[in-house]
């Protein structure tokens, strides 16, 4: 069976892995940042800095990279009318869970920006460990395809 991709769709599942990595690489950034910014004192040089940091993270890395891991991931899926998987059910439900996360941890960011600490530093390294959780559960259902 030949998807509307033809010989196009190793290309595209191969960039979608690049931009998963990306993502991912992102993800785990993001929180540890925070935590570095969270230390230090709102509105001061340091924490501009990290502002700033953050700022590039989200504008350079997470955000195309996100882009594309759902635009190359569909267009795979699609192409070979993958609908009916139950495998890629729950790997949607999945991505689908950690794009509200990558959502939530841009926010978050953007009010330690303004000068907020809305969560501890602890919390922060915990909610760090979810991209972790995500990749242990998503990458075997994309590999096994268990059901």
């Amino acid at each position: 069976m030949m998807g509307f991709l033809g010989g196009a769709y190793v290309w595209v599942k191969a960039l979608h892995v690049i931009l998963t990595f990306f993502w991912m690489a992102g993800l785990f950034m993001l929180p540890r940042y925070l935590v570095y910014q969270h230390g230090e004192v709102p509105g001061s040089a340091a924490d501009r800095q990290w502002t700033e940091r953050t700022r590039r993270l989200r504008r350079i890395i997470l955000t195309p990279s996100l882009i594309g891991v759902w635009v190359l991931g569909l267009m795979a899926a699609l192409s070979y009318g993958l609908a009916s998987a139950g495998w890629l059910h729950a790997k949607i439900a999945l991505v689908l869970l950690l794009t509200g996360y990558h959502g939530w941890m841009v926010a978050l960011s953007r009010k330690m920006a303004a000068g907020a600490r809305p969560m501890t530093e602890k919390a922060l390294r915990l909610w760090n460990e979810a991209p972790a959780l995500a990749t242990i559960l998503i990458v075997p259902l994309a590999i096994l395809k268990p059901f």
